[in-house]
């Protein structure tokens, strides 16, 4: 048995879609092992001097339908793949998310992308899976 428990960080990118096709093979290769997705999403905040702008209620609702819609993304390709998982939707900075999620279920391996849908903000602030990596208690595998 490579791993009992698999935590797949799902964003809807290519490298996350490469990454879905690596837990699939992981879980494939030891039928006891279980599989949990965890996607994460976070509101846009805008920050002016030291206060912070009000988003208008139909861009967080856009946002969180593009969350919902990956989730039911990842259900169908996994489903493809012929593989059972639990899905979770979390709404909290991507990272944290991930790493609190995997602490507190006790996974033994996370799989991420390489790179995500982070844009400029992957220079500014570095990359999830950079900070994953970085943090994380259990192994991580990134997937290119």
């Amino acid at each position: 048995m490579l791993f009992s428990k698999v935590l797949l960080a799902y964003d809807g990118s290519d490298a996350s879609n490469k990454a879905l096709l690596k837990a699939a093979e992981l879980v494939k290769a030891s039928p006891s092992s279980q599989l949990e997705v965890v996607t994460a999403f976070d509101f846009p905040r805008i920050f002016m001097g030291e206060g912070l702008a009000p988003i208008p209620a139909s861009v967080n609702k856009e946002y969180y339908d593009l969350a919902e819609q990956t989730t039911d993304e990842v259900k169908k390709r996994l489903a493809e793949q012929g593989v059972d998982a639990k899905v979770e939707l979390i709404q909290g900075s991507p990272a944290e998310v991930i790493l609190d999620y995997a602490n507190e279920n006790g996974f033994d391996v996370i799989v991420i992308g390489s790179r995500g849908l982070g844009g400029i903000r992957e220079f500014v602030l570095g990359s999830v899976s950079h900070n994953v990596v970085q943090h994380a208690r259990i192994p991580v595998l990134v997937v290119k």
